[in-house]
């Protein structure tokens, strides 16, 4: 899988973007025929709570293409649950693709 990392108007730290490919390729377990993922790190303006780190995943199938959003404190915690939203929509996608 060809995974591609956008840091939006900063730099990214090594370990950040480790972490965010290592949780992503985990994805190849459930489907096969992912082609590629791209992944945006963007910082929101600032707001009172301080959920201001917003991930979102654009993951290509062989067919079709899906997409998680999430914005947490922390990008990992956002990582995290944006891979759990595509992974639920994964094998909902994996579950139709073999009933038909």
């Amino acid at each position: 899988m060809n995974i591609k990392i956008h840091s939006v108007r900063f730099d990214a730290d090594d370990r950040l973007l480790a972490f965010i490919e290592e949780k992503t390729i985990k994805l190849e377990v459930f489907y096969d025929d992912i082609i590629g993922a791209e992944v945006f790190l963007r910082l929101d303006k600032d707001t009172t709570d301080r959920e201001n780190k917003l991930v979102e995943i654009k993951l290509e199938i062989a067919g079709n293409t899906l997409f998680s959003k999430k914005q947490c404190k922390t990008f990992e915690e956002a990582t995290d649950l944006s891979v759990e939203a595509i992974k639920k929509q994964l094998l909902k996608y994996k579950d139709k693709v073999r009933k038909n």
